[in-house]
């Protein structure tokens, strides 16, 4: 559901109705004669739809987590806020960048549309900014030429998919200078082979058929994204590259999550 077009769809029809009754429909009322409901109720919400529909575009936008992909950083059930100017003013609904301002960096959490079904919203981790070379081995990041720095910090368990028990590895990882924690599962590969799909710019990647480690270049203008829980992530080892007109936002904060109470006002990093 596009959420944003539902409300500039809302936002023209209250205002279309609030300003033909101004210029139109009022001459033809009785003087001190009632408006009529429609208007009435076109007139009390526009200002409401308004004032959602401009913080949403350019300021800030809520997003629920549905998937395990990026623990132990986000879990199932939390409610984030996601900066949506940081990386330049777009025009709602058809997300053109109409003001520069800071590019994706290295270790930042985004939201971006899912570059093969552009209705759905993903979240992942930037790893690789344009002109990147990046490698992943042995379940460790290679950022042109030099290994991430990680360090092993705890294990972490969690119920997987069909009710399986995981008990994987975290690991603080420095793709930026406040660091984050990924974790990965002992005895997976790096990729799953038969989930690499042709996408475009497939040519800028090199992958072992085994699924022990592959190497990709950044194309100018786009991004590689990869979860947090590494070995359950849907991401760019699989789907490529997220182009800038797919950016959604900078995930920064978690306001609510029902099922834990203690998450609530955590900043992300």
């Amino acid at each position: 559901m596009n959420f944003a077009l539902i409300l500039f769809l809302a936002l023209v029809i209250t205002g279309g109705i609030w300003l033909l009754d101004a210029l139109v429909l009022k001459r033809g009322r009785a003087a001190g004669a009632k408006e009529p409901m429609l208007v009435e109720y076109a007139k009390s919400f526009f200002p409401v739809i308004l004032i959602v529909f401009a913080l949403r575009s350019f300021l800030v936008e809520p997003f629920k987590i549905p998937s395990g992909s990026m623990m132990p950083t986000l879990l199932v059930g939390d409610f984030i806020l996601v900066n949506k100017y940081t990386y330049g003013i777009r025009l709602p609904v058809i997300n053109k960048k109409i003001i520069p301002l800071n590019d994706p960096q290295r270790g930042d959490i985004m939201v971006f549309r899912y570059p093969e079904d552009p209705a759905l919203d993903y979240i992942k981790r930037v790893v690789g900014v344009p002109g990147d070379v990046i490698e992943y081995r042995d379940k460790r990041l290679i950022v042109n030429g030099r290994p991430v720095p990680t360090r092993q910090v705890r294990t972490y368990s969690y119920v997987g998919n069909g009710l399986n028990y995981v008990t994987a590895m975290v690991y603080d990882e420095q793709l930026n200078a406040e660091g984050h924690e990924m974790m990965t599962e002992p005895g997976k590969p790096d990729f799953f082979p038969p989930q690499v799909t042709d996408f475009p710019a497939r040519e800028n990647c090199s992958y072992n058929a085994d699924g022990a480690g592959f190497k990709c270049k950044v194309p100018a203008g786009q991004y590689f994204m990869m979860g947090d829980n590494r070995d359950a992530s849907n991401d760019s080892r699989y789907w490529g590259f997220v182009p800038d007109e797919n950016i959604v936002g900078r995930a920064f904060f978690i306001w609510m999550n029902f099922d834990d109470f203690g998450r609530i006002g955590t900043t992300l990093r």
